[in-house]
């Protein structure tokens, strides 16, 4: 806590002596700092046909993760501060998301969505020190689903981190192609450190938009999950594309691929990696489709542990259609299958090998 401390109070010296060279002891002409409110809200019904018991889809899936009943999947209120060297978010949420995702969370922390400040460390370069719970660095799909080419979220960003906590330094070009970022954080989707874990994780970001229509990201992480008696090293990696190839048309790719130590001691890594390509295709401002093929292979149960013989190896496909009926009201509905090696899914008679479910949402934002 006193390195924190030191080093944020040396970065605030820093930022202080840096903005105010050459500056008039006048205020006037100064920017006026902009404080903006935003609110989302989206309830969802699914239905699983494979009837899964207490209403709870299988455990890998953490968004829309509810059976055959009306819910909240992600309702916040966020508040944003921005002036020319400082800005800072803070958002409270609740729903069946934070419910899933923030359960290792103590307290009050199960709610924070978002709660970060950031300070300018250049005047003439877009160059940031943020720290806090921000979203992570990995991955095209956010919690918020309506920013989404589809209803429900992939297995790999499910599997991935959402959000995380700590720092980042991130470098933004003058024309906006290159974005740079590296980041020290708490671990692998926590706030809260694993007890009896003293090691820092780290993080880097590299994003490159080669002309309006093309985004190129690569995105890693190395760092444990584990307290030290247990430490296995995991190193991640995240690739993706998003191509804009008409106003109509756009196609998104990704790659996650990544390795943890077996043993404390050694002896080799557990691999896993999940593709997944998605089609969208809009009609005009009002209507559009998009369909989603993945594949997620987890064998030795790294990320998705199942206990079963071959592990987790699953294939999915999804078809959603979206209607805006206003500009800040969207209402979705997506049909979804799974396909496993193994029997692994719940069903009232046994265990089964697919889950088809359909879902449907309405996502306010105001």
């Amino acid at each position: 806590m006193r390195k924190t401390f030191l080093i944020t109070f040396f970065f605030l010296f820093y930022h202080q002596l840096l903005f105010s060279q050459g500056e008039p002891k006048s205020q006037k002409g100064e920017e006026k700092p902009s404080i903006e409110w935003s609110s989302y809200l989206e309830v969802y019904y699914t239905y699983d046909f494979n009837k899964p018991a207490m209403h709870t889809r299988p455990s890998f899936i953490y968004s829309h993760n509810r059976h055959n009943e009306f819910n909240l999947n992600l309702g916040f209120v966020k508040a944003n501060y921005t002036t020319e060297k400082v800005r800072a978010n803070l958002a409270l949420a609740a729903g069946t998301y934070m419910n899933a995702n923030y359960a290792a969370e103590p307290g009050v922390l199960k709610n924070l969505f978002e709660a970060n400040a950031g300070i300018r460390l250049h005047k003439k370069r877009n160059l940031w020190l943020d720290a806090g719970i921000f979203p992570s660095h990995i991955g095209f799909e956010s919690a918020i689903s309506k920013d989404c080419w589809n209803l429900t979220r992939s297995i790999l960003a499910d599997n991935s981190p959402y959000f995380e906590a700590g720092a980042k330094l991130t470098y933004t070009s003058d024309n906006g192609k290159w974005l740079l970022s590296g980041l020290a954080l708490n671990g692998w989707q926590r706030i809260t450190r694993v007890s009896g874990n003293s090691l820092m994780n780290w993080g880097t970001q590299i994003q490159f938009k080669p002309s309006p229509k093309i985004l190129l990201n690569y995105s890693t992480f190395i760092g444990t999950d584990k307290p030290d008696s247990n430490r296995l090293l995991r190193i991640f990696h995240n690739l993706y594309g998003v191509f804009n190839i008409t106003d109509k048309l756009g196609l998104t790719a990704g790659f996650d691929i990544g390795a943890e130590e077996k043993k404390p001691t050694g002896g080799g890594t557990n691999t896993w990696y999940a593709p997944i390509v998605i089609l969208k295709y809009n009609f005009n401002d009002k209507w559009k489709v998009a369909a989603k093929l993945e594949y997620y292979k987890d064998k030795n149960g790294v990320i998705i542990s199942t206990g079963s013989p071959h592990g987790f190896q699953t294939a999915g496909y999804s078809l959603n259609i979206d209607h805006h009926l206003v500009k800040n009201v969207l209402i979705r509905l997506e049909a979804r299958n799974f396909s496993s090696k193994d029997k692994i899914f719940t069903k009232s008679r046994g265990l089964t090998n697919t889950s088809t479910f359909i879902t449907s949402s309405v996502a306010v934002s105001f």
